[in-house]
């Protein structure tokens, strides 16, 4: 429920930040440059960071498969 809460706050505070900077800026990255709206670049900032996180997180929660054949798993001997 902590988890839900907080993402509604940052969800809250990028939609307040967005709203009050709604000029067009212009970006570059690499190669490309463009024009776009502050609260376009700021929302999808937020979410890359957002997925990249849960990416990071499922990662490092997953168990490591790495089982070792041909050892006895009393002795550690093959």
């Amino acid at each position: 429920m902590a988890i839900i809460i907080l993402l509604l706050i940052v969800i809250f505070v990028v939609a307040i930040f967005s709203i009050q900077n709604a000029l067009p800026v212009a970006i570059t990255f690499f190669f490309w440059k463009f024009e776009a709206s502050l609260a376009i670049i700021v929302f999808l900032s937020v979410l890359c960071g957002m997925i990249a996180g849960a990416i990071i997180l499922s990662l490092l929660r997953m168990k490591p498969s790495t089982k070792k054949t041909g050892t006895d798993s009393v002795t550690g001997k093959e």
